[in-house]
Parts: C-alpha cells; structure tokens; sequence
C-alpha cells in the first residue's frame, strides 16, 4: 500500500500549498486573482469575520492540518489519519455551508481545498477499511 501512503502525502501537499495561497490572500490587501464575480471572490472569504478562529487564520490551520494528514498517512497510522480527516472534513463542510447561506460568496481556494479532503476523506476510509479487514481475515485464518 505504498501508493496509498503516496497518493495521500502528495494530495497532503497540494492541501497545504492551497492553503498558503489563501492565507496569502488573508493578509493581502491587492485584488486577488480568484476575484472571479460577485459569486466567486477569495478576498472576501478570507477578509470575513469567519477567516479566522480564535484570532488564528482559518488557512493557518489548514496548513497545520494537511501537514497532519500527510505525516499520519507516511507513517501509516491509519487510525489516527481517519481521525484527523474526519475533523479536517467537518471542519471543510462547516466553511462551505458559512460561503453557501452567509457569505453566498464562494473562494475558490477554499473550494478546491474541500475537493482535496474530499478525496482524503475517501482514500483514508478505504485504507483504513481495508486494513480492517486484513486483521479480521488473519485473525479468523488461525
């Protein structure tokens, strides 16, 4: 499964890589170039009073995060990467509801952060069930 670990680290990485652009726009006062529309502006996303928590960068914890997740998952500790994209997830799928029916405002950055756990969330979740199962067919195989 040293694809799995793979696949995870690098879309770990591209995770933190999104998240520094947004953080650069958070402390930005230049015309962003995700300014797209009136729906699609990562300015005012991450100008918003929901940028940050506890006086930290929404995007800052973010890069803390995808770290996480990338260490966990070269480290094959499958347990504690479900647990850490699971929270990463929620945490996602809070943000997306707060630019649907508060903002109505959409950045793109934090849109392609969500694909990116998004696809974790499967990936961890497949890995981790598979792993389950091994244990469970060794174990019945004695």
């Amino acid at each position: 499964m040293k694809a799995m670990r793979i696949l995870i680290a690098v879309l770990a990485l591209a995770g933190v890589v999104v998240s520094v652009l947004a953080l650069r726009v958070h402390y930005s006062t230049a015309t962003e170039p995700c300014s797209i529309n009136e729906h699609w502006d990562c300015g005012i996303v991450n100008h918003s009073s929901f940028a940050e928590l506890a006086h930290l960068p929404v995007a800052a914890i973010g890069i803390a995060g995808y770290l996480a997740i990338g260490v966990l998952g070269m480290a094959r500790q499958r347990y504690l990467l479900l647990l850490a994209v699971l929270t990463g997830l929620g945490f996602a799928l809070r943000l997306t509801f707060i630019e649907e029916y508060v903002l109505t405002v959409w950045c793109l950055y934090c849109v392609i952060s969500q694909c990116i756990i998004g696809l974790l969330t499967l990936l961890s979740l497949g890995w981790f069930t598979a792993e389950y199962v091994g244990l469970r067919k060794s174990r019945g195989a004695r």
